[in-house]
């Protein structure tokens, strides 16, 4: 078999989070959803980027990431699979996608796989998606599972709160997590659940866990990239930490070239195109 186009060396696969995992070595993971913001995140050396439904927030300003499609998501994995050589692309199967039989969540899994250029899929749940993550799996799609706070069960949750406070809740996320490690996923996304509980997960499980809102103890750490880099509106979790303002930053730039424009100094000689000195005396021009 030939190969078109070799990876990079230190390409991330599965076996490259395992490893990572058993040496106790810290990886992150980013959200991107377009060509050049993947191949900022690719080339500033993400593990991983996760090409999530929180696109429905970020980019087309639904309120919740309900509203969110398979196609949405398969149209951002595209142009993101483009920008990326290093790092492992995951792709969230959006709300609907799976509530539905196994037969056609497999279909949706292997379309963001297949046409996507994903190389491993995400969904939200605990016990009640065992067999499903199971089923996934022996269909040979890398599944990462979701627990804690899960966005696409806002209504049913009442909001964006915490989860896992009191000692039954705290047990049903163990509980959980233990089971979809047994069903075959390779990574469980603990969202908003207290650092006491997402630690006893990360010890007691062989799986990585990827925290977000879950406190320091987790293999893998992620964030919403718009949220990193203060492109997002609003109030913001507790755990967000912006470590730029790329709005105030966009927002100078932009009045600065208004601003320009209305004075003329935009564009100059330099910045514009003109004729040659034989069409301008054909065209008896200055």
């Amino acid at each position: 078999m030939a190969y078109l186009q070799p990876d990079k060396p230190d390409k991330i696969y599965l076996p490259a989070i395992k490893a990572a995992k058993e040496k106790g070595e810290k990886l992150v993971c980013l959200t991107a959803y377009d060509y050049p913001t993947a191949r900022i995140v690719d080339e500033a050396g993400a593990d991983m980027i996760l090409v999530g439904d929180s696109i429905g927030n970020v980019i087309y300003g639904y309120g919740n990431t309900i509203p969110v499609s398979l196609k949405e998501i398969e149209s951002a994995l595209i142009a993101v699979k483009r920008g990326t050589e290093r790092a492992m692309v995951v792709a969230d199967l959006p709300y609907g996608t799976y509530h539905v039989s196994s037969r056609e969540t497999v279909r949706n899994a292997l379309k963001l796989m297949k046409h996507g250029g994903a190389e491993a899929i995400k969904l939200e749940g605990g016990s009640n998606r065992v067999k499903l993550v199971k089923r996934l799996v022996d269909e040979e799609i890398p599944v990462v599972a979701h627990i804690g706070l899960t966005p696409q069960s806002v209504y049913k949750l009442g909001g964006y709160r915490v989860q896992g406070r009191t000692p039954d809740a705290a047990k049903r996320l163990i509980e959980d997590a233990k089971l979809l490690e047994e069903a075959g996923a390779f990574a469980i996304v603990l969202e908003l659940v207290p650092r006491e509980v997402a630690e006893i997960i990360t010890k007691e499980l062989k799986i990585s866990t990827i925290g977000i809102g879950a406190g320091l103890e987790c293999d893998i750490q992620v964030l919403v990239l718009h949220d990193l880099v203060g492109m997002t509106f609003g109030r913001q979790p507790r755990f967000v930490r912006q470590y730029a303002n790329l709005r105030e930053v966009m927002t100078g730039a932009i009045q600065n070239w208004m601003a320009d424009v209305k004075s003329g100094e935009y564009p100059n000689e330099k910045e514009s195109y003109g004729l040659t000195e034989e069409t301008k005396k054909e065209l008896e021009i200055g």
